[in-house]
C-alpha cells in the first residue's frame, strides 16, 4: 500500500474576485496586488514541508500562486511543476464576467441554490465531477509510479490525530505529498466528490456546512490518501481521510500589518 499526502490550495485574489465578478474559465486575469501578498503568506506557512510533485491549473491566476508558494519552499528548487487544465475552474458560460449577484439572481429564479445552478454555456456541477474524477485517477497512478518504495504503509503513525493548527498536520512519517494548486468552485465540487462519492472521513467535530463551504482565496484542504498495491488508478482508493479544510490561519498575518 502506498499513503501520500494532498494538501489542495486556491489561487491568491485577483480584481475579479475583489470586484465579485465571475471568472469561470474564459477570464484568465492574473492575482492582485493583495493576491499576490497572500500568496506569499501561503508560501511562507507552507515552506517547511517538501512536496514531491506539483499539479497546477493552467489559468495564470493558479500558475502565479504555485510560482510564489514554490519559490518561498525550502525544499522544492527544480521540482517539475505539471500543468493540468482538469485543474481549471468551473466554467460559468453566459455568467463569466457579470457580477456574483446576477448568478446568485438567476439561480433563485430557477428555484436553486447558486452552486446547483448552471448558467446557459456552463459546465454542470456533474460534469466538473467528472473532470475531479479524471484528475484523481491520473494523481493516483502516478504518485504510484513516482513513488513505489515510499509510503508504504496504510497511514502513519498519527496521522489521524486532531489537527493542531500547524502546518505539517496529517503528513508525519507519510513521504510522498503532493502540493495542487485550483480554483475556488472546483475545489467546492472536488471536496464534495471526495466526501459523498468516495466515502472520505470527515474530522471529528467539524460540520458538514464547514467541509462544503467556499474556500477563501489561498485557503488549504488537506487530505490523506492510500493506495491499493498493484491498481492505484481505480476509484476509490483504500481510504481517504481529510484533515481539515478551507484552512487560513496563513492570512492572519496579512490583517495584523498596518
Amino acid at each position: 500500500m502506498l499513503s501520500f499526502g494532498l494538501t489542495i490550495v486556491r489561487h491568491g485574489e485577483t480584481q475579479y474576485n475583489k470586484d465579485k465578478l465571475l471568472q469561470g474559465q474564459g477570464i484568465d486575469v492574473p492575482l492582485s496586488e493583495t493576491g499576490l501578498q497572500q500568496a506569499e503568506a501561503a508560501g511562507r506557512y507552507l515552506r517547511d514541508l517538501k512536496f514531491t510533485n506539483v499539479f497546477v491549473s493552467d489559468l495564470q491566476r493558479a500558475q502565479q500562486t504555485a510560482d510564489i508558494i514554490l519559490r518561498n519552499n525550502l525544499h522544492c528548487a527544480g521540482i517539475k511543476v505539471i500543468s493540468d487544465p482538469l485543474l481549471k475552474e468551473r466554467s460559468f458560460g453566459t455568467a463569466e464576467g457579470q457580477p456574483v449577484e446576477h448568478l446568485k439572481n438567476m439561480a433563485k429564479a430557477a428555484g436553486l441554490s447558486c452552486p446547483e445552478f448552471t448558467p446557459p454555456a456552463g459546465e454542470t456541477p456533474e460534469q466538473v465531477k467528472l473532470r475531479v474524477k479524471a484528475f484523481l485517477e491520473a494523481l493516483c497512478q502516478r504518485m504510484a509510479a513516482d513513488h513505489p518504495c515510499d509510503g508504504e504503509m496504510a497511514l502513519a503513525p498519527g496521522t489521524l490525530g486532531p489537527p493542531a493548527g500547524l502546518a505539517d498536520d496529517g503528513i508525519h512519517g507519510v513521504v510522498p505529498h503532493a502540493l495542487v494548486v485550483t480554483h475556488g468552485a472546483y475545489m467546492r465540487l472536488a471536496v464534495r466528490y471526495l466526501v459523498e462519492d468516495l466515502n472520505c472521513s470527515v474530522p471529528r467535530g467539524v460540520k458538514v456546512s464547514h467541509i462544503f463551504s467556499a474556500c477563501p482565496n489561498t485557503g488549504i484542504c488537506r487530505f490523506v490518501v492510500t493506495l491499493r498495491h498493484g491498481d492505484a488508478s481505480r476509484l476509490p482508493p483504500i481510504a481517504i481521510h481529510c484533515i481539515f479544510v478551507n484552512r487560513k490561519d496563513h492570512l492572519k498575518s496579512l490583517k495584523e500589518q498596518p
